[in-house]
C-alpha cells in the first residue's frame, strides 16, 4: 500500500533549508520558504490513512518516493509514538528529532537542500509531481 500526493511546482522554491523539506497545500511561496518543495498538495498531514498512521505512531520507517519529471529520489524517515499528524495544509519530514503537528517523519536521511538541482530546476515549473509514500 502507498499513501500518494500530489502536488505543483512553484517559481520561488529554492529548496536550500538543510533540516527539513516541506510539502504544502498553499497556492503560493515566496522564495523565503526554503524548505518548501511542493505547493497546491491535494493532501495534508490529516490526510494520512489509519494503516500509515499506525505504522508511524509505532516509530516505523518510511519510503517517499519523490518523482519529478524523469526523476526518482527516495528519502527516509522515522515515525514516532510523539507525532501528531494533524496539519490539514502541510507536509513536513525533518532531518532533527524536532516534532509539531505537520511532521511525519524525523530522523530523515535528506532535507531540502540535499535535493539535486537537477530536481529543483524541475520543482520551479508549474507542473504535477508526486511523493509516494510507503511503510518499510
Amino acid at each position: 500500500m502507498e499513501f500518494v500526493v500530489r502536488f505543483t511546482g512553484h517559481e520561488n522554491i529554492t529548496a536550500r533549508h538543510k533540516t527539513t523539506l516541506e510539502i504544502t497545500k498553499d497556492e503560493n511561496i515566496t522564495r523565503r520558504a526554503d524548505c518548501i518543495i511542493g505547493v497546491r498538495a491535494d493532501k495534508a498531514v490529516s490526510d494520512i490513512p489509519d494503516w500509515l498512521k499506525s505504522h508511524l505512531l509505532s516509530g516505523g520507517m518510511i519510503e517517499i518516493e519523490l518523482v519529478v519529471g524523469g526523476f526518482s529520489l527516495e528519502i527516509h524517515g522515522l515515525g514516532s509514538p510523539d507525532l501528531i499528524l494533524s496539519s490539514r495544509r502541510e507536509i513536513v519530514v525533518r532531518k532533527s528529532s524536532y516534532i509539531d503537528d505537520r511532521t511525519i517523519a524525523i530522523m530523515a536521511d535528506k532535507a531540502a537542500a540535499d535535493l539535486p538541482r537537477e530536481i529543483v530546476d524541475l520543482l520551479r515549473e508549474d507542473k504535477f509531481y508526486e511523493a509516494r509514500i510507503v511503510p518499510v
